[in-house]
């Protein structure tokens, strides 16, 4: 019986995870999408042809490999059935190989509107993307939600209308636009038409595949600091980011786990509100951010960036279990003269390599930094760890000894060719 491999962001997301699981599932027979909806999205770029996958799970672009969106998802059919008819157009079979859970919940049009009215109340802004990705959370643990499997069932019409009642009253007195309920009836029930041919049970799925030694690689959404239990609380998603939304958001126990690649840019970046310790607010953070093509897949917005973290690296590795890393950018970072490494934090005086997400914490921390050589020069053209110059080399078994994880793929340019793979 076969294991999952799983792919895991280490940071405040955007490191390339998507390009990972593409990575992975040129041999991987099944990638799933356990958590998150479309508030995040995987940019891969595929013979020259950039895709930004925002719903369905990246390893479909293979063309060969089974792709199933798992319970844990919050799903926006308008913005799936999209995402499909792109995916049809550059030759994608989407029928054959697309699957979605009867379990993931549905986002509706209400959703956004409660997303907007919520952050405009808050005193101090979370930066949501707006969405209806945390309200529709809100409904799921409140077992008010509506289901896939409910857009299907005769109570349908019944439960949207209790749902746009309530939420009306609510959008009403924030003096926020009303959502109409014979028209997401007839929308919404357009939409299940379309989609019904991909839904299953996706748990049963899951393990019928297992059992059948088909490679697995369960791709995660965000990243470890935006786990709404271990990430910089408030400022954080709404679902489990880590290794945990990953057996909760699929049906897979903790037995049927086998490699955790956990992935890392050569730097750091943050998009939205929160703390970001080694964040960068002069010409070198520019410059990272324009070298690096730092804006963000779904919302296009300047990503935050600095210097790489350690210290929350190691953290992030720790809590998820990851025992290869993937390091991603390092023909980015190997564009300046010296590059800094976070290896502590100075807390008011006092020196610690231990994270914690406490917002009094990180607002106190300083980075401590180590400074390596930088000047790499092109390193695109390298397709053996052998071919990288030494300076390169220091930096990654710098990594290596501060996290104590292996460093086994290496992203040395934009294009899905450009990956180092290393053995143990």
């Amino acid at each position: 019986m076969s294991k999952a491999s799983v792919v895991l962001g280490c940071f405040y997301g955007d490191e390339g995870k998507g390009r990972v699981t593409d990575f992975l599932a040129k041999v991987a027979d099944v990638s799933v999408r356990a958590a998150g909806g479309n508030n995040a999205g995987h940019s891969i770029i595929v013979n020259g042809v950039k895709f930004a996958m925002r719903l369905i799970p990246s390893g479909i672009l293979s063309n060969r490999t089974i792709a199933v969106i798992g319970n844990g998802v919050v799903l926006n059919p308008e913005v799936l059935i999209g995402e499909i008819n792109m995916l049809k157009e550059h030759g994608i079979d989407v029928d054959k190989y697309l699957k979605i859970s009867d379990k993931a919940h549905v986002i509706f049009p209400y959703h956004p509107g409660m997303d907007v009215m919520l952050e405009n109340s808050r005193t101090v802004k979370i930066g949501t993307t707006k969405n209806g990705i945390g309200p529709a959370y809100c409904d799921k643990y409140e077992r008010s939600g509506i289901r896939v499997e409910h857009l299907y069932c005769d109570q349908f019409e019944s439960m949207v209308r209790g749902q746009v009642e309530a939420k009306n009253a609510q959008l009403a007195a924030a003096g926020e636009p009303l959502c109409d309920a014979d028209e997401i009836i007839a929308k919404y029930t357009e939409y299940a038409k379309i989609l019904k041919p991909y839904v299953c049970d996706t748990v049963t799925l899951l393990h019928k595949y297992l059992r059948e030694d088909k490679f697995m690689v369960c791709e995660g959404a965000q990243a470890a600091l935006l786990d709404i239990d271990f990430g910089s609380y408030p400022f954080v998603t709404s679902s489990n980011t880590t290794i945990g939304g990953i057996l909760s958001g699929t049906g897979l126990s903790a037995k049927d786990v086998g490699d955790v690649y956990g992935v890392i840019k050569a730097y750091s970046s943050r998009v939205g509100a929160g703390p970001f310790v080694t964040e960068l607010f002069d010409a070198t953070g520019d410059r990272i951010r324009d070298l690096g093509h730092e804006y963000g897949t779904v919302t296009k917005r300047p990503r935050r960036c600095g210097w790489l973290d350690l210290v929350a690296v190691k953290y992030a590795i720790d809590i998820n279990g990851v025992n290869y890393i993937n390091l991603n950018h390092l023909d980015t970072i190997g564009m300046f003269d010296t590059i800094k490494v976070c290896v502590a934090y100075d807390v008011n005086g006092t020196i610690t390599e231990d994270f914690s997400t406490n917002e009094k914490f990180l607002s106190a921390a300083k980075p401590v930094y180590k400074e390596f050589e930088g000047n790499f020069g092109d390193v695109s053209l390298c397709k053996t760890y052998e071919e990288l110059p030494e300076a390169a080399k220091k930096y990654i078994s710098f990594i290596e000894e501060y996290t104590g994880t292996f460093v086994k793929l290496i992203g040395v340019g934009a294009d899905r060719e450009n990956m180092i793979v290393r053995e143990a």
